[in-house]
């Protein structure tokens, strides 16, 4: 769904797979505070600031990257 979303929004995004690639599974658990689910998005802000989304919440989505539009 968060894939499928992102793509329709014409938003870039990278993928990882934090299942087979352990620097990208400590990132997560980084930018996460220990939480290991998926979906979990990081947006990086202009200003190098990060707001984290844990599973799929378009509303918060939205309101976050309806600053970037």
């Amino acid at each position: 769904m968060l894939k499928d979303y992102l793509k329709q929004s014409s938003f870039q995004f990278e993928e990882k797979y934090v299942d087979q690639d352990e620097a990208a599974k400590e990132e997560m658990m980084h930018d996460s505070g220990g939480f290991l689910g998926v979906p979990f998005t990081v947006i990086v802000k202009d200003d190098g600031s990060k707001e984290t989304i844990v599973g799929f919440d378009k509303g918060r989505i939205d309101k976050i990257l309806q600053i970037y539009n």
